[in-house]
């Protein structure tokens, strides 16, 4: 009980969610842009975690094991009364679907990435912010300005030349690869909806309650009983993903997708900082070429949308 008590004190949760401030936030559009530019830094360090343990652990077990982490974190932070919440949230439905819909995009994703090359299946799939920007202005009816359709276009060129790919032909992969980006586009706009009815971490845990269904008979028929290493990656795994949950989670309550969707590109560049950290991997000149790209197109968003207060303040 006193480590529950301790959980849910506001000191504590400062330091796991140094973003989720107990204040409210004037520039909400801000607050998501900086929330969705440390979810991806997470997601792209849960990246190189699960690309550290795949060589010896099925993907279904780290997937697994990542979710159960997710789910314990929640319950902690939200303490016995998260089972009856989460029972009575009136966004289980879409958030079932949006579960489902993540898993066909990942299992997608990692079909494209055993045929094509890594440039090759990374541009295609970084078609996603370019889908949802235009899945934002259809179903969310959002008005898109033309510096976001500029952002997100740059954003697209910077990755394409950053990945650089070669005699790219359409193909069952090539298919795969986009329909993974079409569903997580679809997906990150369901989010949208869901995030401004119900809380964060209520959303995390029926989504990984759904990963932990989908995945607990795949992971039984593959399992591989991990090393004490392994299991410490494992758990690491769950409390980056997990945070990078909360964050993105939290981020969409703020802005709108048109607003977010360039900054998905990100993560590339978070990809080439850790790949010279932890493989020592030198990126090309074309990758630097393409971050600047990248890095300009948030850029543009942040500005826009500073030019746009100061004239609603004027």
């Amino acid at each position: 009980m006193r480590l529950l008590s301790l959980c849910h004190s506001p000191a504590f949760r400062s330091i796991l969610f140094p973003f989720a401030s107990v204040h409210p936030v004037k520039n909400q559009v801000s607050y998501g842009i900086l929330l969705t530019i440390f979810a991806y830094a997470m997601f792209t360090a849960h990246d190189a975690t699960i690309k550290l343990l795949v060589v010896t652990i099925p993907v279904w077990q780290i997937l697994f094991f990542r979710s159960v982490t997710i789910l314990a974190g929640c319950f902690i932070f939200e303490g016995p009364s998260l089972v009856s919440k989460t029972i009575r949230s009136p966004i289980i439905k879409p958030m079932i679907v949006r579960s489902i819909l993540l898993l066909v995009a990942w299992i997608s994703y990692y079909s494209a990435a055993s045929y094509l090359q890594l440039a090759e299946v990374t541009t295609l799939y970084y078609a996603a912010p370019v889908v949802g920007t235009i899945l934002a202005t259809i179903i969310l009816h959002e008005r898109v300005t033309w510096p976001r359709w500029t952002a997100v276009g740059l954003g697209f060129c910077g990755v394409v030349i950053a990945s650089n790919p070669i005699g790219l032909t359409i193909s069952w992969p090539v298919y795969l690869a986009l329909q993974a980006a079409v569903i997580w586009a679809s997906a990150m706009v369901l989010l949208r909806k869901t995030a401004l009815h119900e809380k964060s971490l209520i959303q995390m845990a029926i989504s990984n309650v759904m990963f932990i269904l989908m995945t607990v008979i795949m992971m039984v028929l593959h399992w591989k009983t991990p090393t004490m290493h392994e299991m410490i990656l494992l758990c690491l795994t769950g409390l980056i993903a997990g945070v990078g949950q909360f964050a993105l989670f939290e981020g969409m309550r703020q802005a709108p997708v048109s607003v977010l969707a360039p900054f998905e590109y990100t993560s590339l560049v978070w990809a080439f900082i850790l790949g010279y950290a932890i493989w020592g991997d030198i990126p090309k000149t074309n990758v630097f070429v393409g971050a600047v790209l990248i890095l300009s197109a948030g850029g543009i968003i942040i500005l826009s949308e500073r030019w746009k207060r100061s004239r609603a303040a004027a």
